[in-house]
Parts: structure tokens; sequence; C-alpha cells
């Protein structure tokens, strides 16, 4: 009986654990982590290491990080995608191309089980099964952690009888690294009044005093950071977060509702992703109209909802990245940005298509394109349909 087992692994916990807990259900089991552009080289030669410690058969890092930024990070910020205005889906949009990596990998080894280490009471189990199940439905899902319903302390144990011994910092932190920011959930998040301790992210503030950076965008996608231009925008990315990451900038909690409908609170880290989502927006409203900032943002919401619950593959999402996708053509300028311990301050763009350089007047101040009896008789005319409204019904307005 062929019992090849393809386990998505991330070096965690949870996928720690499901290594030589298979191995004693009889998998053969293939650890592959799937980069999207979160990993250090060192850190992927500690994950690789681990895997085979467990009892991995073998093991494999694939990077597929210019994929994802091609087919999702790019439309998300377009769209200045953030889950309930504050979370920049940092880790949950990576879900669908990692399982869709994986699918690629279970092909190529022959392979008829594949895992994860999600447990029953998040949203991973529905984003990594909804692709496995569309996209490979003769595959049997092997999900030990939430089959067993088995807290992280079970898993400590478990670990420790086998000889691994998993550290304290570990036990009470779960932290999953992306390119677009970095979740992390511990005992405070499962609270609602407490905070996560400086301590617990995994960037330390470094920095003081306060530092001066440019951002350039062409046609909506970010082209240089103070100047220079990258081989790709994923350098880009990393390069700010380095830059950014040292000020603690990023930082939030994020409360929101689960695919399943609970309430879920988790704290982030994304320092890169939320100063090129706001200076991307800073931009746009320079140089959009008024209806294509309103109806960008309304599907850029849906968009945003519908890859977090994991419908990355329902083809009304393409359609919704043509139009987000379209109305980048005039979103090229440069934004400056000045970067404090936590905090960041958009002081303005220079752009080719600013609506503002427009000869028709400035706001509040003056203008050409019109004069005072027309502006009031535009406004006579606005008024009609509040004065025969208010006419018939004979409403009054109380203070």
């Amino acid at each position: 009986m062929n019992k090849k087992l393809v386990l998505a692994y991330s070096g965690g916990l949870d996928t720690s654990f499901c290594i030589p807990f298979l191995k004693q259900q009889g998998y053969d089991i293939d650890a592959v982590t799937i980069d999207t552009g979160g990993f250090l080289g060192e850190e992927k030669e500690e994950i690789k290491d681990r895997a085979l410690s467990l009892g991995a058969s073998n093991y494999e890092c694939i990077d597929i990080s210019k994929q994802y930024y091609e087919k999702c990070l790019k439309y998300l910020l377009y769209g200045n995608v953030l889950r309930n205005n504050t979370y920049p889906l940092s880790v949950s949009s990576e879900r669908a191309f990692q399982a869709m990596a994986i699918l690629n990998y279970c092909e190529s080894v022959g392979a008829k089980y594949v895992a994860h280490g999600s447990t029953g009471a998040g949203n991973d189990q529905i984003r990594f099964d909804l692709i496995f199940k569309s996209l490979a439905p003769n595959i049997e899902i092997v999900t030990p952690i939430r089959d067993n319903s088995l807290s992280r302390q079970e898993e400590v144990d478990f670990l420790s009888k086998h000889g691994v011994d998993w550290s304290e910092e570990k036990k009470n932190y779960s932290i999953n690294v992306g390119i677009w920011g970095t979740s992390v959930g511990g005992k405070e998040t499962l609270t609602s009044h407490q905070s996560l301790p400086e301590s617990a992210y995994p960037s330390q503030v470094t920095k003081d005093g306060s530092e001066e950076i440019t951002v350039s965008f062409q046609k909506g996608e970010v082209s240089k950071l103070n100047g220079k231009s990258f081989d790709h925008p994923i350098a880009l990315i990393k390069e700010l977060e380095s830059i950014a990451s040292a000020y603690g900038i990023g930082r939030d909690t994020h409360v929101g509702d689960t695919i399943i409908g609970i309430k879920g609170r988790v704290g982030f880290e994304a320092a890169a992703s939320m100063i090129l989502i706001k200076a991307h927006h800073l931009l746009e409203k320079h140089v959009l109209s008024k209806w294509q900032n309103h109806w960008k943002q309304q599907l850029a919401d849906w968009y945003g909802m519908m890859l977090h619950e994991g419908q990355f593959l329902d083809p009304v999402l393409r359609n919704m990245e043509k139009f987000i996708e379209d109305t980048q053509v005039n979103v090229t300028g440069d934004v400056f940005i000045t970067l404090k311990p936590y905090r960041f301050l958009l002081n303005g763009i220079e752009s080719p298509h600013d609506l503002m350089r427009s000869e028709f007047g400035q706001y509040g101040e003056m203008n050409k394109g019109w004069t005072a009896d027309e502006a009031k008789g535009f406004i006579k005319i606005l008024s009609n349909q509040y004065k025969i409204y208010h006419g018939v019904n004979k409403s009054k307005i109380s203070l």
C-alpha cells in the first residue's frame, strides 16, 4: 500500500508534531515548506534539519514568492486591502497558494495523502481543504490535530516524550512569518483586553529618531525605494521591511469574524505592507476620480473578504482583478514618508497625474472655472430634491 504523505510543513509546533505522530501511523512523510517570501536562508536550513530529525523521509523547500506576488500581493496593494480596516491579510492570503504548490508536489511524487497542522477552530483548515478538495478530490486529507482535538500543551508533551524539547518561548507564541507581514498568537490574544508584550514580536525596536524615505509607484506597482530600482517588487518589500521594522512600525491587533463564525483575535507586525498600502492609497486619492475611488474601494473590500475566507478559486475574483488593475493606469508617482518609532507619516506625493494640479482652482481659496452666479445656480438646483422632499412630507429637523 502506498502511504506516501506530503505534509505542508512550516516548522512550527503544529506541523512539527505531525511528523512523529503520522510516522507512528505508518505514513512515509515528505515535509514540504512553501516559501512565499517570508523565510531567510538560515531559517530554511533550520526547518529542514528539524523536519528530518523528527522523522521525515524527505524535505523540500519550494519558493513561489514571485508567483504569489503576481497572482495575489499586487492586487492587495492595488486594492489597499485591509481586513476590518486593520489587517493586511499578512498570512491568510498565502494559504491558497501554498495549498496549490503542495498539490503540485503531491502529483510529482505520486502521493495519495496530504496533511496540514490546522486545528478545528481556525480559518486555515478551510483555506487548505477548499483547495485540496476542489483541485484534487481523490487525495485523502489527513489532519491529526483537528481530528484528535489536541491542545498545544498536549502537542508539547507528545514531542517531549519523543525526545524533542519545545522551548517555553515557542510554547507561548505561535508565529507565522510572511512577506506581507507576520502574525503572532499567544495567551494574550485569547483574551479581549490584553495586548502582546514587546518580547512577543519577532522584530525588536532598534532605531529611534526619524528617517525620511520615498516610495515610487508605476501604474500601481511599487517600483523604487529611495530612488533605487530592484529586480522584483519582492526584493523591494523585503528591503523596506528591514528598514521600517526596526522602528516597530506596523504592529496592531486584529479582531474579526472567522470563516466558521466565531470571533478571532491575533497580533501582527507588517511594516512594509502597511506603509505601502497607505502610501498607495494616498497617491490614488490624488490621481483617481471620485467614482473610481468609490467603486474600487467597494470591490476591493469584497476581494479581500473572499480571499481571506479561502475563496480564491471563485472565478469572480478574476473579474474583480481585471477591474482593480484597470484603475491603476494613472497611479504613478512618488510618496514621501517619515518613519518614527511605532508610526509613520505620509507627507505628500508628486505625480504627473495629480488632479490637484488642475487649473480650475484651489480648494477653499480661489476658482477660475466658474463665476459666483454659476456657483449659486448650481447650489439652487442641487437643493431642489431636498426642498421638494421636505416640502411634500412637511418634515421638521430639530437639533
